[in-house]
């Protein structure tokens, strides 16, 4: 059995990852900022009251786990807000930023010392952040953000490779959540995180770094 934290589980790809991994025998640590009622009926261990925005909340974090050991750190918690070009709202853009770029690599940062040679790190990035494969324009905040996650990963693949830890870059699919509005074309969270664990157990040191699809397809940067 091995521990699992996760970050945005209070609903969609956070809450399937949840339920996905107790399903299978692992140890489960749900952190979000409010608890559904659907996270708290799973009986998995919920942090709630944590937002990864703040270094005051992701340290009472640290000091709820004490030294409690992370074998995968899963960085799921982000934000979607449509900004074009017309609307160029940039407290949004900054928000973003704040959520989707900053909060996993501060998450990280602060949960560094409960990872050991073999623990694994997954960020939850999206295809809207890759640059060659932007046909589309627009979603400045998201796509700027997800960019800057995705480095971010990249980076932490290279420092943290000798500690023997392994990262994973992560675009989950086109999914019906809240986050896309339950879109038509788009596959269930639970198809979903059937292909991310897939990857995240594959991942070792060999293909530490490497941004992939949820079916496995490695994407462009």
């Amino acid at each position: 059995m091995a521990t699992y934290l996760i970050t945005g589980t209070n609903r969609g790809i956070g809450y399937e990852y949840c339920r996905q991994l107790q399903a299978r025998g692992e140890r489960v640590i749900a952190v979000c900022r409010t608890a559904s009622e659907d996270l708290q009926q799973l009986g998995v261990q919920v942090e709630a009251g944590i937002d990864i925005t703040s270094d005051a909340s992701v340290a009472e974090l640290k000091a709820r786990l004490g030294d409690t050991p992370i074998d995968v750190l899963i960085n799921n918690a982000g934000i979607l807000e449509r900004v074009t070009l017309a609307d160029l709202d940039f407290d949004s853009i900054r928000e973003q930023f704040e959520v989707n770029a900053l909060g996993p690599l501060r998450v990280t940062h602060a949960l560094l010392p409960l990872l050991n040679n073999g623990s694994k790190i997954v960020l939850m990035t999206s295809r809207m952040g890759s640059i060659e494969d932007n046909t589309s324009g627009s979603s400045y905040g998201y796509r700027m953000s997800k960019v800057a996650l995705s480095m971010a990963g990249k980076s932490l693949s290279i420092d943290l490779k000798s500690r023997g830890i392994a990262v994973a870059i992560l675009h989950p699919g086109l999914v019906q959540t809240r986050m896309t509005d339950f879109t038509a074309g788009g596959i269930t969270p639970e198809e979903s995180v059937k292909g991310l664990l897939q990857r995240i157990d594959e991942l070792t040191l060999s293909n530490t770094g490497t941004f992939w699809h949820a079916n496995g397809e490695v994407l462009p940067w």
